[in-house]
């Protein structure tokens, strides 16, 4: 019998050194669009599992307003940036690190979305969705893994969306980013795994928020909640560190009914 005791006393006690070693308690984690949407359910979700938080979104105002109400969950810091533009997404990861000391995770949330037939569809709405969707992914990227790099590893989830691997009438260019987003995170994976760094990317179908084609129905109980997105991300944080889930898709489980 004391042998039997002694042997779960050690089982206990490497359960619990393991969940030690993947908690999110302390660590640093940037997340950029996230004053709203997903973005902000992540950073509430992540405050509660005693994360320290930066976020960023372009609006003073709606960042103002996130940190005034997710102050009271734990450390959390903001910035107002446009990820498109590199010298903001600079300025995003060096307040990070100042107040923080490292990051241990990046979460590429940031995105905006036109919808209109590829010959309706403007080339500055092209070169709007082509900037934050994609060429924010990478600029955020390639700011933070020199510090993954110093550091020793880190983590990287992008969201992504199924529109990045099921076109649509109206989603040429959102597709294309969030097709694009998929390959740069699959690469960027293969490139970096051996730096303990791990690429995530996670693909939602239609979430009830007011972006995109779904703004107008936005509260609709038959889709995915922005919660049940950072829930995913909590998963892919606190996976041993031996594996990469480098993909999830996450789709509505009874979507609503086409009209004919």
């Amino acid at each position: 019998m004391m042998q039997h005791a002694a042997i779960a006393r050690l089982l206990f006690s490497l359960h619990d050194e393991g969940m030690a070693q993947n908690n999110l308690v302390g660590k640093a984690i940037a997340i950029t669009g996230g004053t709203r949407g997903i973005g902000r359910a992540i950073a509430e979700r992540l405050l509660n599992d005693g994360a320290r938080v930066a976020v960023c979104g372009t609006s003073a105002t709606s960042l103002q307003t996130a940190l005034e109400e997710l102050a009271g969950l734990g450390e959390l810091t903001g910035s107002v940036a446009d990820v498109s533009k590199l010298d903001d997404v600079k300025a995003f990861v060096s307040a990070t690190m100042a107040r923080f000391g490292r990051i241990d995770a990046f979460i590429n949330n940031a995105g905006v979305g036109t919808f209109r037939a590829a010959a309706d569809l403007t080339p500055e709405e092209w070169h709007q969705m082509i900037g934050v969707n994609l060429t924010g992914v990478y600029y955020c990227c390639h700011e933070v893994l020199p510090i993954f790099k110093q550091q020793g590893g880190g983590d990287i989830i992008n969201i992504s969306s199924l529109a990045g691997k099921n076109p649509f009438a109206g989603g040429a260019g959102y597709n294309a980013t969030k097709f694009g987003v998929n390959g740069f995170s699959e690469a960027a994976m293969l490139d970096h795994r051996n730096d303990g760094v791990r690429v995530s990317y996670v693909m939602p179908g239609s979430v009830a928020t007011e972006f995109g084609r779904g703004a107008a129905d936005s509260g609709a109980d038959w889709k995915i909640a922005p919660e049940d997105v950072a829930d995913v991300v909590h998963m892919l944080l606190t996976m041993p560190r031996r594996t990469t889930v480098s993909r999830v898709e996450i789709r509505p489980s009874k979507p609503a009914t086409k009209k004919s």
